[in-house]
Parts: C-alpha cells; sequence; structure tokens
C-alpha cells in the first residue's frame, strides 16, 4: 500500500518545513508494517513537496496513524497536506 500526501509549502518556510517532513518519515519508519518512504520536492515548483511512505497493507498504515507517537509528531504535519486521496493500493506484486 502506498501513501502520497502532497504539500505546498511558501518558499521562506520551506527549512522548517523539510526539518518536520524528515521527522514525520523517521516517525513513520518506526512502525510496525512500513516498508520504505521518500521525501521530494518537485523540480517545476518547488513549493511543492511530497511524503511517499509504503506500507505491508492499510491495516499496517491506518494503525500507525492511530499511534500516540504519530498523532503528536506526523498527524499536524498531515494536516497541512493538499486535500486529496493519497492512499493507493499495489494490485500487482513486484
Amino acid at each position: 500500500m502506498l501513501a502520497i500526501n502532497r504539500f505546498k509549502i511558501k518558499l521562506g518556510k520551506a527549512a522548517h518545513f523539510e526539518t518536520q517532513i524528515k521527522a514525520a518519515l523517521a516517525a513513520f519508519s518506526a512502525c510496525d508494517g512500513f516498508q520504505n518512504g521518500e521525501i521530494g520536492q518537485n523540480l517545476d515548483d518547488p513549493t511543492l513537496w511530497a511524503l511517499m511512505t509504503q506500507w505491508k497493507n492499510v491495516g499496517s498504515y491506518r494503525r500507525a496513524l492511530s499511534s500516540t507517537r504519530i498523532k503528536m509528531e506526523v498527524v499536524p504535519l498531515l494536516a497541512q497536506a493538499i486535500d486529496e486521496p493519497g492512499a493507493y493500493e499495489k494490485p500487482y506484486a513486484e
């Protein structure tokens, strides 16, 4: 299962946001079912960022979101995300 969260961040706040998004990825990486994750900044529009995480299954992702640590450290960041669907099923095995 893939989770993709996109953010639009003003350039003046980019350094602070980068610290926050790195901390969010580190917090997610400690959760059961986390497989990998990446942070990206758009090449054409540097105000756009993405947090992409891969999970064993949707249950792992949902359990992570309900954990106390994630609620405290990551959910405030996710609240800044662009409001769009972000959970994707991987229908084909790699």
